[in-house]
């Protein structure tokens, strides 16, 4: 778990550094095998959504963790980053609406940085 809050935090900074928007953390470990943590985001445009995965991305791998899978990158809609136990997801705002994950994970609580 304590790989899985380093990853958390060097996320969540990166993409509040990028300007990104209702950055929220869910705790999923209880209630999916899928990962611990999700990392949600926002941003405005396919621009900043794509700046915000590479910086994420960047700076993750630059620490020495590894990614395992990025998809989603070419549309920019939805850009998913599979760092193992933490998963981070940045949207598009208009696609997080549509496909609400933080309704869909609504079991999973929300958590902050200064909480882990």
């Amino acid at each position: 778990m304590e790989k899985a809050k380093e990853i958390i935090k060097i996320a969540y900074n990166t993409l509040d550094d990028k300007k990104g928007e209702d950055i929220k953390i869910l705790d999923i470990h209880e209630v999916s095998t899928i990962a611990d943590y999700f990392i949600i985001a926002s941003g405005r445009n396919s621009n900043q959504v794509q700046a915000m995965a590479d910086a994420v991305e960047e700076k993750l791998i630059e620490h020495g963790f590894e990614m395992l899978n990025k998809e989603g990158y070419h549309s920019a809609g939805w850009i998913l980053l599979d760092f193992g136990s933490v998963v981070i997801h940045v949207f598009d705002k208009e696609v997080r609406e549509f496909y609400c994950l933080e309704r869909l994970w609504g079991d999973a609580p929300t958590i902050t940085p200064q909480n882990l």
